[in-house]
């Protein structure tokens, strides 16, 4: 196998830049590098890099990790130079003339994927740890780097695989009495405790994948009712241009913020209304296609001017969306909620309004932009409405883990009814087969060569 290198650490001005190697000529290559003949492993040592005519093309540190000791599992080379592209550049080239081939995306942790020295969900953690948008969810992907996610998933497959021992046995040989499955309840009680762990290992990953990916949100609703004011609350910051001017905000502004550890990829929006300007029919058009991308809409709306006496918020809706959304998906925010105070008939008709909507199975929430008020609120509905509430010790997650979770939770109900009802021993030894294969795609032991592809070309070139 080609010996890799890559820089491992970003590109710019700074203080120290990290070129890595890995592959049975790596050490070679430091020694033809540095001028050394010789480098102990796991003690740095410091030495100048060599153009091939001699001339000093920077100097640092040099540390050599003997494989199978290292993160890759071969024999790594990590050469810290001065920060600088141009410098960088020069000594990555050198290496390559010296032998070594460009390093492809995530190729140094396929490679420890490859020589056993992490499963699949550790690698995955890796690149969730790059990414990790708050504290929390940079912490969950360090649990699951360290195996913690991975213990969970491999007692389960234990626990598979002693069940599909026991079923295969009694199907081999049904004349021994101690292993009549179909009618002494060992293996269903077996069957049913492991169906009940999987749905807790199925909510923790659900958490888990809240905390990777947080959710979508996009603000939509009339010109003027407090959309970017909202936006630029929940920032922190003045994001998005504010003014009295009908139709503003032209087209889509996205943002990011984290809310009671959930992190928000926020989406503000034109105003939805009709009109003859080009410019702003677009930003509407852009509008419309991002609602219907949204994991939640927020419809705002200003309780002094957009409900009239003959309508609701969400008749208001209704009129906005083409139809009313799904309640999971809708979050009524009432905004200038401050100005209901300075108005009793305002204040009882808002009351009114607002057990209306609860009792049609939908949620409001008041707020004020202006003054801050209900924006706590705002957090805890988004929160619960997505049913976030990780545990303290979460574990990070991703799509794949949920499906692989969710099928092998399949699998075992076929394999529970076929025991249960039809009796069908066959049947649930296969059953069990593919519950065990679908779990086991989580960890890597069963993973199809596109699939791991497709995880490890999302990291960056230096891991």
């Amino acid at each position: 196998m080609a010996t890799i290198a890559a820089i491992a650490t970003p590109l710019g001005r700074g203080g120290v830049g990290v070129i890595r190697l890995s592959g049975s000529r790596a050490y070679d290559m430091a020694c033809a590098l540095t001028g050394k003949s010789a480098f102990t492993p796991r003690m740095a040592s410091f030495c100048r890099f060599y153009q091939a005519d001699g001339t000093v093309i920077d100097e640092g540190l040099v540390l050599f990790f003997k494989g199978p000791h290292s993160f890759t599992g071969e024999d790594v080379i990590e050469l810290q130079g001065h920060g600088g592209v141009i410098l960088q550049n020069q000594l990555l080239a050198r290496v390559f003339e010296l032998g070594a081939k460009q390093a492809s995306a995530g190729e140094f942790s396929y490679r420890a994927f490859d020589n056993d020295k992490l499963d699949l969900v550790q690698a995955e953690a890796i690149a969730d740890a790059i990414d990790a948008t708050s504290a929390a969810a940079a912490s969950s992907a360090i649990r699951s780097l360290s195996g913690e996610f991975s213990q969970k998933i491999n007692q389960l497959l234990e626990q598979l695989i002693h069940l599909r021992l026991h079923v295969e046995a009694a199907i081999d040989f049904p004349d021994e009495e101690d292993v009549d499955f179909l009618s002494d309840g060992v293996i269903q009680s077996k069957l049913e405790q492991t169906q009940d762990k999987i749905q807790q290992v199925l909510a923790t990953a659900k958490q888990g994948q809240l905390l990777r990916d947080g959710i979508h949100v996009v603000l939509a609703g009339r010109p003027n009712a407090g959309k970017s004011s909202l936006l630029n609350r929940l920032a922190g910051q003045e994001r998005a241009i504010v003014t009295d001017v009908a139709g503003t905000t032209r087209d889509t502004l996205q943002e990011t913020v984290v809310l009671n550890g959930l992190t928000l990829h926020l989406t503000d929006t034109a105003g939805l209304r009709e009109t003859e300007d080009t410019v702003e029919r677009i930003g509407i058009e852009r509008a419309r296609t991002a609602i219907t991308q949204a994991d939640m809409l927020l419809m705002v709306y200003d309780v002094t001017r957009d409900v009239e006496e003959e309508s609701t918020p969400l008749q208001l809706a209704e009129q906005l969306f083409g139809e009313l959304p799904e309640a999971k998906r809708l979050l009524i925010i009432a905004n200038k909620s401050d100005l209901l105070s300075d108005n009793n008939n305002r204040e009882e008709s808002a009351a009114k309004t607002q057990a209306e909507i609860k009792n049609r199975g939908y949620q409001q929430v008041n707020v004020s932009c202006e003054t801050g008020i209900g924006i706590d609120d705002l957090a805890e509905a988004l929160c619960e409405k997505v049913g976030f509430h990780p545990p303290e010790n979460s574990l990070i997650a991703r799509t794949r883990h949920l499906d692989a979770l969710r099928r092998t939770a399949g699998f075992l109900a076929e394999a529970h009814e076929q025991l249960t009802v039809f009796e069908a021993g066959e049947l649930v030894a296969d059953s069990l087969r593919q519950a065990q294969q679908s779990l086991g795609e989580i960890t890597g032991e069963f993973s199809a060569d596109d699939l791991l592809g497709k995880i490890f070309g999302s990291f960056c070139i230096g891991k």
